[in-house]
């Protein structure tokens, strides 16, 4: 795992500067402190850090095939490398290292694009071809590595992470404005959108071609996309023989490591079950990690113990307090640009904690896009399948109780319900919805919105159809917009600036394709979310573990707001030197904040979109 970055200037006689290349690889020190490495070659620049995981001594990058003709940086981990390998020798590759890397620089010289059908792995990586003059770049096919990159009138530069590429002086720091617009509706910025409109981020499972053979050319190609292909000649037992089988396979290849090794454990039966079938594939106790709350409605710490005792793991906890929030201006710059999942303290808390015992830490991430796990699956379904129109609802039901609740009613998980456009799905995903935006937005800031480009992303992924094709189009969206740019986007950050390799075998793509044929009727079957895969784990957990209610890697926000944090909130969002008051109506927010203390609605989460939005323009003084 480490971090990687590079810059290609067109002009040809525009020489690489050193100094520059290392300050760009010197901004992600810390997802590779074992190691730096550098590729020069007139115009072009490619540098690395580097987070020894496999081959210890001989893993350095950048790294070249046997005639220096193809020259790679590359971050993430290919688990069917040694079978590739293996392949490879018998066709005449010479290796000169036992990595991963190597592989992948030879199985591009072997097959050219056609190379990330043979990757079962995380990874995001540049090939440089020095003869044919062509940047190669890919992104797995969940995005769980990132990539981001610039195209300017000078070049091309890209990094692991934003901070890489604006230190290459060729990339202005304009703000995009419709990526704010994507950040306070979902609290992230999704689609191919940065925080700055010449920054992008590679989209999972596409590729990229930057052709400077003549006039500098960039192409695009998706490689991978899941589809939908229920199979019902199958019954549910042979469906659970089968996942057990793939889930195995893929927890044995996810546990592949030169380095200590241990797993993330909520307590949730995704967790749980990755840290039981670790600990049937090993030989030693598994180290296992979790967090707690004081607050009991958010703390999930008994049925950690629980499984813990169960595979007798060397098992290691850690109470998180109110206090955390201090941490707010490091998360900030974790991320930067404004990232509003307050999960991401505990994440960042959890990472550095197992930081101190092990290298690589297995997590559960991906088990409720993949098996129907979240709530909102069995709502959306039920709104589906019997065709209910909810302006009617408004207009019969609600009536007059509609005019007295306050605006902060309509929040996140209830807009759809009380939406009067049945066809306005995406607005149920919504921390501010369309017309909330365009309240708390100022003058200058709604002018340059566009609040129906921004949702309609969304809508286009979730289109209506039979019962089944719609669960699996949720299933789809959250893949697309949720997982990449939150769920994944937190943790490898998070876990990344502690140099902590974070794994996710439910992510295999082989597994994952094996789900998306599995009939919905048996993810969500009597309003049991995951039925399928409770059943098929029934055997390795508890049943505490298989039947508590789901909670979800949550932060009492709620609570500490009303309490310890009020003063915090207060003086931080109404403050009269504010930055906030340059993009938005600062008498919203005073509402706001009196109706969250009132408590009639649980607001915490529009507060922290601005609690970190304010944070964030504090820090880069926009």
């Amino acid at each position: 795992m480490c971090g990687i970055t590079g810059i290609i200037y067109f002009d040809k006689e525009h020489k690489v500067d050193k100094n520059i290349l290392k300050d760009m690889t010197d901004s992600l020190y810390h997802r590779g402190p074992d190691d730096e490495g550098f590729y020069m070659n007139e115009n072009v620049g490619l540098g690395f850090r580097r987070l020894s995981i496999i081959d210890l001594n001989t893993g350095n990058q950048p790294l070249s095939n046997e005639d220096g003709r193809f020259w790679i940086v590359f971050n993430g981990e290919i688990y069917n490398y040694l079978e590739l390998r293996t392949d490879l020798l018998s066709k005449g590759h010479v290796f000169k290292t036992k990595t991963d890397t190597e592989t992948i620089v030879h199985l591009y010289e072997q097959y050219g694009v056609e190379c990330l059908q043979y990757l079962q792995g995380m990874f995001a990586f540049a090939i440089w071809d020095n003869q044919k003059k062509q940047l190669f770049v890919a992104r797995d096919r969940f995005g769980i590595k990132p990539f981001y990159y610039a195209l300017t009138q000078n070049g091309f530069v890209f990094g692991s992470e934003i901070k890489a590429i604006t230190k290459s002086g060729i990339v202005n720091k304009t703000f995009d404005f419709s990526a704010l617009d994507s950040y306070f509706a979902y609290g992230y910025i999704t689609s191919d959108k940065s925080i700055y409109s010449e920054i992008k981020k590679l989209s999972p499972a596409n590729y990229a071609i930057l052709d400077l053979s003549s006039a500098p050319k960039l192409s695009f190609q998706e490689y991978w996309s899941i589809q939908f292909e229920p199979d019902y000649s199958r019954s549910e037992a042979q469906w659970i023989e089968e996942l057990r089988f793939l889930f195995s396979k893929s927890v044995k290849m996810h546990m592949m490591s030169d380095v200590p090794i241990g797993a993330f454990l909520s307590g949730g039966i995704d967790s749980s079950s990755i840290v039981a079938e670790m600990s049937k594939n090993s030989n030693y106790p598994i180290q296992t990690f979790s967090l707690g709350f004081r607050e009991k409605t958010f703390d999930e710490l008994p049925f950690a113990r629980e499984m813990a005792n169960k595979y007798n793991t060397e098992h290691h906890e850690l109470i998180i307090e109110s206090q955390s929030i201090d941490l707010l201006p490091k998360i900030i710059n974790l991320y930067d640009e404004p990232f509003a999942d307050s999960s991401a303290i505990p994440t960042f808390i959890l990472s550095e904690f197992t930081r101190k015992f092990v290298t690589v830490a297995l997590s559960g991430d991906g088990g409720d896009e993949l098996f129907g796990g979240y709530n909102n699956y069995s709502k959306m379904n039920w709104i589906n399948k019997f065709n209910i129109d909810f302006a009617d609802i408004n207009k019969f039901f609600w009536g007059s109780i509609n005019k007295i609740l306050p605006e902060s009613f309509y929040g996140k998980g209830s807009t759809y319900y009380l939406s009067q456009n049945k066809a306005d799905l995406a607005a149920y995903f919504c921390i501010w919805t369309r017309e909330e935006r365009h309240r708390l937005f100022n003058q200058n800031l709604n002018s340059y919105s566009d609040f129906e480009s921004i949702e309609s992303f969304k809508e286009k992924i979730l289109r209506k159809g039979e019962n089944d094709e719609y669960l699996s189009n949720n299933q789809k969206l959250d893949m697309q917009t949720y997982l990449v740019d939150d769920i994944l986007t937190k943790v490898d950050r998070a876990s990344m600036y502690h140099s902590l390799e974070v794994r996710i075998p439910l992510l295999d793509h082989k597994f994952a394709e094996l789900t998306f044929k599995i009939p919905s009727k048996l993810k969500i079957k009597r309003s049991s979310q995951k039925y399928i895969l409770k059943k098929a784990m029934a055997p390795l957990l508890t049943r505490s573990v298989l039947n508590h209610r789901k909670h979800g890697f949550s932060i009492p926000l709620r609570y500490w707001f009303k309490d310890d944090l009020r003063s915090y909130v207060n003086d931080s969002l109404n403050s009269g030197n504010s930055l906030l008051s340059n993009y938005v109506d600062k008498k919203v927010i005073s509402r706001l904040l009196d109706e969250n203390q009132k408590g009639m609605r649980n607001l915490s989460a529009k507060v922290w979109t601005l609690l970190v939005f304010n944070e964030w323009l504090i820090q880069n003084n926009q």
